[in-house]
Protein backbone atom coordinates (compact mmCIF):
# COMPACT_ATOMS: atom_id res chain seq x y z
CA UNK A 1 0.00 0.00 0.00
CA UNK A 2 1.49 2.91 -1.44
CA UNK A 3 -0.75 5.80 0.54
CA UNK A 4 -1.04 6.28 4.11
CA UNK A 5 -3.00 3.69 5.62
CA UNK A 6 -6.69 5.06 6.95
CA UNK A 7 -8.55 3.70 10.05
CA UNK A 8 -10.78 1.92 7.61
CA UNK A 9 -7.81 -0.13 5.96
CA UNK A 10 -6.71 -1.19 9.83
CA UNK A 11 -10.37 -1.76 10.74
CA UNK A 12 -10.76 -4.24 7.31
CA UNK A 13 -7.83 -6.24 8.60
CA UNK A 14 -8.80 -6.67 12.16
CA UNK A 15 -12.33 -7.81 10.26
CA UNK A 16 -10.30 -10.31 8.28
CA UNK A 17 -8.43 -11.42 11.40
CA UNK A 18 -11.59 -11.17 13.73
CA UNK A 19 -14.53 -12.43 11.38
CA UNK A 20 -17.64 -10.18 12.84
CA UNK A 21 -19.92 -13.13 12.08
CA UNK A 22 -18.09 -14.74 14.84
CA UNK A 23 -19.38 -12.38 17.57
CA UNK A 24 -21.54 -13.35 20.44
CA UNK A 25 -25.23 -11.37 19.68
CA UNK A 26 -24.95 -9.51 22.91
CA UNK A 27 -21.84 -7.70 21.91
CA UNK A 28 -20.48 -4.07 20.35
CA UNK A 29 -17.70 -4.84 17.65
CA UNK A 30 -16.51 -3.15 15.20
CA UNK A 31 -15.82 0.96 14.83
CA UNK A 32 -17.21 2.41 17.67
CA UNK A 33 -15.52 5.97 17.44
CA UNK A 34 -13.46 8.05 14.54
CA UNK A 35 -13.71 8.84 11.20
CA UNK A 36 -13.00 5.49 8.46
CA UNK A 37 -10.79 7.79 6.22
CA UNK A 38 -8.54 9.56 8.57
CA UNK A 39 -5.03 8.72 8.17
CA UNK A 40 -3.22 6.59 10.58
CA UNK A 41 0.73 6.50 11.49
CA UNK A 42 0.21 5.52 15.24
CA UNK A 43 -2.03 2.68 16.30
CA UNK A 44 -1.89 1.20 19.99
CA UNK A 45 -3.69 -1.82 21.12
CA UNK A 46 -5.02 -2.81 24.41
CA UNK A 47 -7.31 -4.76 26.61
CA UNK A 48 -9.19 -2.31 27.64
CA UNK A 49 -9.86 1.78 27.87
CA UNK A 50 -8.96 3.22 31.18
CA UNK A 51 -7.45 6.96 32.10
CA UNK A 52 -4.30 4.52 32.29
CA UNK A 53 -4.63 3.64 28.28
CA UNK A 54 -6.04 6.80 27.08
CA UNK A 55 -3.09 8.89 28.90
CA UNK A 56 -0.90 7.05 27.05
CA UNK A 57 -2.75 6.74 23.72
CA UNK A 58 -2.76 11.17 23.72
CA UNK A 59 0.66 11.30 24.97
CA UNK A 60 2.02 9.06 22.06
CA UNK A 61 -0.09 10.39 19.02
CA UNK A 62 -2.34 7.32 18.63
CA UNK A 63 -4.58 8.43 15.65
CA UNK A 64 -5.85 4.78 16.32
CA UNK A 65 -6.62 2.38 19.48
CA UNK A 66 -7.82 -1.38 19.31
CA UNK A 67 -9.58 -2.41 22.58
CA UNK A 68 -10.09 -5.60 23.05
CA UNK A 69 -13.45 -4.51 25.56
CA UNK A 70 -15.86 -2.06 23.65
CA UNK A 71 -16.04 1.47 24.87
CA UNK A 72 -19.05 1.96 24.84
CA UNK A 73 -20.25 -1.33 25.78
CA UNK A 74 -23.74 -0.73 26.58
CA UNK A 75 -26.23 1.99 24.68
CA UNK A 76 -25.69 5.48 26.01
CA UNK A 77 -27.94 8.00 26.38
CA UNK A 78 -25.66 11.10 27.38
CA UNK A 79 -21.74 11.09 26.82
CA UNK A 80 -20.47 13.69 29.58
CA UNK A 81 -17.15 13.59 31.37
CA UNK A 82 -19.24 12.53 34.45
CA UNK A 83 -19.02 8.54 33.89
CA UNK A 84 -15.94 6.79 32.69
CA UNK A 85 -17.08 5.72 29.94
CA UNK A 86 -18.39 9.29 28.43
CA UNK A 87 -14.87 10.41 29.93
CA UNK A 88 -13.32 8.19 28.06
CA UNK A 89 -15.02 8.39 24.67
CA UNK A 90 -14.91 12.38 25.38
CA UNK A 91 -11.08 12.44 25.57
CA UNK A 92 -10.51 10.55 22.46
CA UNK A 93 -12.99 12.23 20.62
CA UNK A 94 -11.38 15.71 21.80
CA UNK A 95 -7.55 14.03 20.13
CA UNK A 96 -9.03 13.12 17.14
CA UNK A 97 -8.52 9.24 18.41
CA UNK A 98 -10.40 6.46 16.83
CA UNK A 99 -11.53 3.17 18.91
CA UNK A 100 -12.17 -0.27 17.15
CA UNK A 101 -13.07 -3.82 19.58
CA UNK A 102 -13.01 -6.79 17.95
CA UNK A 103 -14.21 -8.48 21.59
CA UNK A 104 -15.43 -12.07 21.30
CA UNK A 105 -14.92 -12.17 17.38
CA UNK A 106 -11.37 -12.10 18.78
CA UNK A 107 -11.95 -14.53 21.42
CA UNK A 108 -13.17 -17.27 18.83
CA UNK A 109 -11.07 -16.29 15.64
CA UNK A 110 -8.32 -19.06 13.52
CA UNK A 111 -5.98 -16.92 15.39
CA UNK A 112 -7.56 -15.52 18.09
CA UNK A 113 -6.86 -15.55 21.90
CA UNK A 114 -8.55 -18.90 22.75
CA UNK A 115 -6.63 -20.65 20.05
CA UNK A 116 -3.82 -18.87 21.55
CA UNK A 117 -4.00 -19.57 24.91
CA UNK A 118 -4.70 -23.34 23.76
CA UNK A 119 -1.12 -23.33 21.87
CA UNK A 120 0.76 -21.80 24.41
CA UNK A 121 -0.37 -25.06 26.86
CA UNK A 122 1.10 -27.09 23.84
CA UNK A 123 -2.34 -29.13 23.49
CA UNK A 124 -3.02 -30.76 20.28
CA UNK A 125 -6.31 -31.84 18.66
CA UNK A 126 -7.28 -28.12 19.40
CA UNK A 127 -11.01 -27.18 17.64
CA UNK A 128 -13.78 -24.88 19.39
CA UNK A 129 -15.50 -25.56 22.26
CA UNK A 130 -19.02 -24.56 21.10
CA UNK A 131 -18.77 -25.05 17.43
CA UNK A 132 -20.22 -22.09 14.96
CA UNK A 133 -23.42 -23.40 13.47
CA UNK A 134 -22.28 -21.47 9.73
CA UNK A 135 -18.53 -23.03 10.36
CA UNK A 136 -17.96 -25.57 12.63
CA UNK A 137 -13.96 -25.06 12.40
CA UNK A 138 -14.40 -21.92 14.26
CA UNK A 139 -16.76 -20.90 17.55
CA UNK A 140 -16.45 -20.28 21.12
CA UNK A 141 -13.67 -21.64 23.42
CA UNK A 142 -11.28 -24.19 22.60
CA UNK A 143 -10.97 -27.90 23.30
CA UNK A 144 -7.34 -29.63 23.34
CA UNK A 145 -5.50 -32.60 24.05
CA UNK A 146 -2.84 -32.81 26.66
CA UNK A 147 0.16 -34.76 25.12
CA UNK A 148 0.73 -37.06 28.43
CA UNK A 149 -2.47 -36.56 31.08
CA UNK A 150 -1.66 -35.58 34.49
CA UNK A 151 -2.91 -35.12 38.05
CA UNK A 152 -5.01 -32.04 38.12
CA UNK A 153 -3.04 -30.06 40.81
CA UNK A 154 0.26 -30.79 38.72
CA UNK A 155 -1.51 -29.30 35.65
CA UNK A 156 -2.68 -26.46 37.31
CA UNK A 157 1.05 -25.75 38.31
CA UNK A 158 2.22 -26.19 34.65
CA UNK A 159 -0.87 -23.27 33.93
CA UNK A 160 1.15 -21.27 36.58
CA UNK A 161 4.88 -21.95 34.75
CA UNK A 162 3.75 -21.33 31.27
CA UNK A 163 1.40 -17.76 31.89
CA UNK A 164 4.01 -17.20 34.35
CA UNK A 165 2.28 -16.42 37.09
CA UNK A 166 2.98 -16.33 40.84
CA UNK A 167 -1.04 -17.83 41.92
CA UNK A 168 -4.12 -18.17 40.18
CA UNK A 169 -7.36 -19.89 41.31
CA UNK A 170 -8.48 -23.74 41.79
CA UNK A 171 -11.80 -25.20 41.69
CA UNK A 172 -13.36 -28.89 41.78
CA UNK A 173 -11.21 -32.28 41.73
CA UNK A 174 -11.10 -34.00 38.48
CA UNK A 175 -11.45 -37.46 39.58
CA UNK A 176 -9.25 -38.85 37.11
CA UNK A 177 -5.74 -37.24 35.75
CA UNK A 178 -6.25 -34.40 33.59
CA UNK A 179 -6.29 -35.35 29.73
CA UNK A 180 -8.53 -33.30 27.91
CA UNK A 181 -9.02 -29.52 28.35
CA UNK A 182 -11.40 -26.84 27.59
CA UNK A 183 -10.14 -22.94 27.30
CA UNK A 184 -12.23 -20.25 27.62
CA UNK A 185 -10.75 -16.51 27.73
CA UNK A 186 -12.01 -13.67 30.00
CA UNK A 187 -15.44 -14.46 32.26
CA UNK A 188 -16.18 -18.14 30.77
CA UNK A 189 -18.10 -19.69 32.58
CA UNK A 190 -20.85 -20.19 30.68
CA UNK A 191 -18.86 -22.63 29.03
CA UNK A 192 -18.58 -25.48 31.67
CA UNK A 193 -20.93 -27.35 30.47
CA UNK A 194 -20.01 -27.43 26.82
CA UNK A 195 -16.45 -28.56 28.67
CA UNK A 196 -18.34 -31.26 30.44
CA UNK A 197 -20.49 -32.53 27.73
CA UNK A 198 -17.05 -32.90 25.73
CA UNK A 199 -15.25 -35.00 28.45
CA UNK A 200 -12.52 -32.70 29.57
CA UNK A 201 -11.26 -33.10 33.13
CA UNK A 202 -9.91 -29.65 33.09
CA UNK A 203 -11.04 -26.10 32.60
CA UNK A 204 -8.69 -23.11 31.84
CA UNK A 205 -10.33 -19.75 31.77
CA UNK A 206 -9.74 -16.11 32.88
CA UNK A 207 -12.58 -15.93 35.88
CA UNK A 208 -16.01 -17.40 37.15
CA UNK A 209 -18.74 -17.01 39.98
CA UNK A 210 -18.58 -19.03 43.30
CA UNK A 211 -21.59 -20.95 41.87
CA UNK A 212 -20.24 -21.85 39.12
CA UNK A 213 -17.09 -23.16 41.03
CA UNK A 214 -19.61 -25.13 43.07
CA UNK A 215 -20.61 -26.76 39.59
CA UNK A 216 -17.73 -27.28 38.75
CA UNK A 217 -17.19 -29.51 41.96
CA UNK A 218 -20.07 -31.00 41.63
CA UNK A 219 -19.34 -32.31 37.59
CA UNK A 220 -15.84 -33.14 38.36
CA UNK A 221 -14.38 -30.71 36.58
CA UNK A 222 -11.16 -28.96 37.83
CA UNK A 223 -10.74 -25.28 36.83
CA UNK A 224 -7.92 -23.47 36.51
CA UNK A 225 -8.70 -19.74 36.36
CA UNK A 226 -5.77 -17.55 35.86
CA UNK A 227 -7.65 -14.12 35.52
CA UNK A 228 -9.37 -12.27 33.50
CA UNK A 229 -6.77 -10.00 32.20
CA UNK A 230 -4.16 -12.17 32.08
CA UNK A 231 -6.21 -14.99 29.74
CA UNK A 232 -6.58 -11.66 27.45
CA UNK A 233 -3.87 -9.45 27.23
CA UNK A 234 -1.14 -11.71 25.56
CA UNK A 235 -3.91 -11.50 22.59
CA UNK A 236 -3.81 -7.95 21.94
CA UNK A 237 0.44 -8.28 22.00
CA UNK A 238 -0.71 -10.95 19.52
CA UNK A 239 -3.03 -8.88 17.78
CA UNK A 240 -0.16 -5.62 17.80
CA UNK A 241 2.00 -8.18 16.14
CA UNK A 242 -0.34 -9.47 13.54
CA UNK A 243 -1.17 -5.78 12.23
CA UNK A 244 2.50 -4.98 12.04
CA UNK A 245 3.56 -7.82 9.66
CA UNK A 246 0.56 -6.01 7.74
CA UNK A 247 1.17 -2.42 8.08
CA UNK A 248 5.06 -1.65 8.32
CA UNK A 249 4.77 1.85 7.71
CA UNK A 250 2.79 2.18 11.12
CA UNK A 251 3.70 2.14 14.30
CA UNK A 252 1.78 -0.38 16.22
CA UNK A 253 2.56 -1.25 19.74
CA UNK A 254 0.72 -2.61 22.56
CA UNK A 255 -0.40 -0.66 25.63
CA UNK A 256 2.95 -0.13 27.66
CA UNK A 257 1.11 1.37 30.82
CA UNK A 258 -1.20 -1.74 31.18
CA UNK A 259 -1.79 -3.41 34.13
CA UNK A 260 -4.13 -5.08 35.58
CA UNK A 261 -6.49 -3.51 37.96
CA UNK A 262 -6.91 -6.48 40.54
CA UNK A 263 -4.08 -6.99 42.65
CA UNK A 264 -3.16 -9.57 45.36
CA UNK A 265 -1.80 -8.18 49.01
Amino acid sequence: MSRQPTVEDLCDVCREICPPDLAERWDNTGLLLGDPARPVERVMTCLTLSPRTVAEAIENGANLVISHHPVPFTPLTAITTVTLPGWILWQLAVHQIAVFSPHTSFDSAAQGINQLLAERLKLTDIRPLRPSSAEPSLGTGRLGILPEPRPFLEFAQHVKNVFGLKHIAVAGTPRVPVERVAIGCGAAGELLRDAHQAGCQAFVLGETRFHTCMEAEFLGIGLCMIGHYQSERLGMEHLAHLLRERFPQVEIWASRAECDPIRWI
